[in-house]
């Protein structure tokens, strides 16, 4: 279909982003979901305490920059699942230390070693030149002016 404003929406960035962060994303997903039943924001949260360690739901809303009541959903999840364990922070008592059980650092493993198997394929038509501009770039896209 011809453009009728001249604006081209396939190569519109935040539109090309979007593309690129679903289409990347799908395999990977398929694996979280199918091996562990998990949504998007559990595996995120998992990893966050897999690479970060024992950290509060403010914390990793802060990194992740996922809202308070998706990380609090994924917590329960997660918990449920015990994959990881709560405990009230001595210093502030409204606040909940989160930190992955035994269980949950294993699936935090399993996941590690497939995220970077699936990293290593998707970039692995680009030069290491480009890859390493490439996550330069986003990096720069992704961090608030």
């Amino acid at each position: 279909m011809d453009q009728k404003d001249g604006f081209d929406l396939q190569i519109f960035l935040p539109y090309l982003l979007n593309q690129a962060a679903e289409e990347s994303s799908i395999a990977f997903q398929e694996v979280y979901k199918s091996r562990y039943g998990m949504l998007r924001t559990e595996w995120r949260v998992l990893f966050h305490l897999g690479i970060y360690g024992e950290m509060t739901a403010t914390e990793i809303g802060s990194r992740a920059r996922m809202h308070k009541t998706k990380i609090s959903r994924a917590v329960q999840k997660l918990e449920d699942r015990r994959l990881l364990k709560r405990v009230r922070d001595a210093k502030d008592r409204r606040a909940e230390r989160l930190s992955l059980t035994d269980a949950g650092r294993v699936v935090y493993a399993d996941l590690r070693e497939v995220a970077a198997q699936y990293d290593a394929r998707l970039t692995d038509r680009f030069s290491s030149d480009d890859v390493a501009r490439l996550r330069d770039m986003l990096l720069i896209l992704s961090t608030p002016r």
